[in-house]
């Protein structure tokens, strides 16, 4: 127990610490030698490093998809949605192609194999590792696979062709997924396409308008700062000015004279 309170910082828990006590105990094992600790250390930091590595790659990857498409990285994620993008080329690109080839892009190989032997052709590509998927029954995986393509192919052409940058289409492509899903699973009929397509144009207009236009007290105000702006003593010079051009007509009428 001399080594216990090390083995806790270490760890940072005492159960576990106890239990490498107690496994010290009964191992067989031996004294380090420097050599080797060294290597396990630097081994160690070789993998703490690439962990961290990761991490920033992942924000980095994030941070740039939710710039150039972020209808699409909120409804399948990060790394699907750059696998895709990469697959067709570029976001518009990926726009113009419709649902089916979304659906099996990636798994081309397998397609035109399938065709030459006459047999099933795939039902998934580069999707297949999308959440939805996995998360659906076997019976049920062709289905949402056909139907999140057609969700993707509607989020790039979004993020493509649109003026302005939301997650708001998005996130109802992604909760209609999910719907769909418990449809599948219990048979509740989900709300239609089109009513939720509308309700969230209708969102987006609203948070648009109350962006740029501004409040009814701030426009109200404006008029009382102009007014107290205006000088009110510009009567008086211009009063003052008309007759000094006046005495210099004077004298230009003695000079011709």
């Amino acid at each position: 127990m001399e080594h216990f309170n090390d083995i806790v910082e270490i760890l940072g828990d005492e159960e576990k610490a106890e239990l490498v006590i107690q496994a010290s105990k009964s191992s067989m094992g031996y004294d380090i030698s420097d050599y080797d600790m060294k290597n396990i250390t630097n081994f160690a930091d070789r993998v703490a490093s690439l962990a961290v590595y990761r991490q920033d790659l992942a924000s980095y990857l994030h941070k740039k998809m939710m710039d150039i498409s972020p209808n699409l990285t909120t409804l399948v994620g990060d790394i699907v949605g750059a696998r895709l993008i990469n697959r067709a080329g570029s976001l518009i690109s990926l726009a113009k192609y419709p649902a089916s080839t979304v659906q099996i892009l990636g798994a081309e190989k397998a397609l035109f194999r399938a065709l030459k032997n006459r047999s099933q052709t795939p039902k998934y590509g580069l999707i297949y590792n999308s959440s939805f998927i996995t998360r659906a029954k076997t019976r049920d995986k062709g289905r949402i696979s056909r139907y999140l393509a057609n969700k993707c192919v509607m989020a790039s052409r979004i993020d493509a062709f649109s003026e302005f940058s939301t997650t708001k289409f998005g996130e109802a492509l992604r909760q209609q997924v999910l719907d769909r899903l418990k449809f599948y699973e219990s048979g509740v009929i989900p709300a239609k396409n089109i009513e939720i397509m509308h309700a969230v144009v209708e969102e987006v207009k609203n948070e648009q308008s109350t962006t740029t236009n501004k409040s009814p007290m701030e426009q109200e105000e404006q008029p009382e700062e102009q007014e107290e702006e205006e000088p009110e003593e510009q009567p008086e010079e211009s009063m003052e000015e008309e007759p000094k051009k006046v005495k210099k007509s004077r004298k230009s009428r003695k000079n011709l004279t």
